[in-house]
């Protein structure tokens, strides 16, 4: 693997993904200048990272992004609520802060523009970062059940 800075047309790449899978804005916000980017050894961007801070890693199967801590605090920031945010109780923040998986029992809200297989970012009431995942269900179906995971946790912060 090799890493470089983002060229510009790169960085434009990456932001337009960025864009389409969290929406408008979301590519600026994300990938600011003087990223670097991680490329695998065929040449095509792996990971995405901001002053040796990894912000994206670039999914193989399907060229979306998922999120580092690091990356998910720069969109938290810039989306809105409710915005690919699982709302999750306050007496399980600490278990999902230790990377463990978001139950749906445990949700209070979840934007309903999620799908599953989404990258979401799970938050407490105050909206502050808990961890950033895979969302297994819905946002609707994440508040209708009472069992089983919501959210895959990646990586907690």
């Amino acid at each position: 693997m090799s890493t470089g800075y983002l060229q510009d047309s790169a960085r434009n790449r990456v932001q337009i993904i960025a864009d389409f899978q969290f929406g408008k804005g979301a590519g600026e916000a994300l990938f600011p200048e003087g990223c670097e980017v991680i490329l695998s050894r065929t040449g095509r961007v792996r990971q995405i990272t901001l002053y040796g801070k990894r912000l994206a890693t670039v999914r193989a199967k399907d060229g979306r992004f998922t999120l580092g801590i690091d990356g998910a605090l720069r969109l938290l920031l810039s989306l809105p609520p409710p915005s690919y945010r699982v709302v999750a109780a306050g007496d399980v923040a600490e278990f999902i802060r230790q990377g463990k998986n978001t139950f749906a029992k445990h949700v209070i809200a979840a934007d309903p523009a999620i799908r599953a297989g989404d990258e979401v970012m799970v938050v407490d009431g105050e909206d502050r970062l808990l961890a950033t995942g895979s969302a297994v269900l819905s946002g609707g179906e994440m508040l209708l059940f009472n069992y089983g995971v919501a959210v895959k946790v990646r990586q907690g912060r």
